[in-house]
């Protein structure tokens, strides 16, 4: 009989431990999507206004659709020739708004123009900038 209480007293402080190390410290948040830009020699000054009229125009766009929760544009202070110079932010509510592609490319047609006019400007903004790269981060909510 005291076996067995101390087996089930070892079980339950076990099971306690166990608990313990289930237990999530945060909540999934927000997610962001990072991209980093080298606007070329000369043209910083063309591609910023790109970024405040028609870029500016198409966020806000998507925010008053509910699809972003807000976007920023960082000026950044290169160390060396490969580092960026501008870094683009746009917060989602969350992973699955990025799914919603067909939102995306309506209100994009509906701002911008066809998709064909849109790729069109994009190859010519590649003579005012190169996209170093981008990448998606999580907000993590501390509890």
């Amino acid at each position: 009989m005291k076996s067995t209480m101390l087996l089930l007293a070892a079980m339950f402080a076990f099971c306690n431990i166990a608990h313990a190390d289930d237990v999530k410290y945060y909540k999934d948040g927000p997610v962001s999507e990072v991209t980093y830009v080298k606007t070329k020699l000369g043209h910083f000054d063309d591609y910023v206004k790109f970024l405040d009229l028609k870029y500016k125009k198409e966020m806000e766009a998507y925010k008053k659709a509910g699809l972003i929760l807000s976007y920023n544009v960082f000026g950044a202070s290169p160390r060396k020739p490969s580092d960026p110079d501008l870094i683009l932010v746009v917060t989602y509510p969350n992973m699955a708004t990025l799914d919603k592609s067909e939102q995306f490319e309506s209100i994009s047609k509906q701002v911008s123009g066809s998709t064909g006019q849109q790729n069109k400007e994009t190859i010519d903004r590649n003579e005012w900038r190169d996209i170093l790269g981008s990448e998606l981060v999580r907000e993590l909510i501390l509890k």
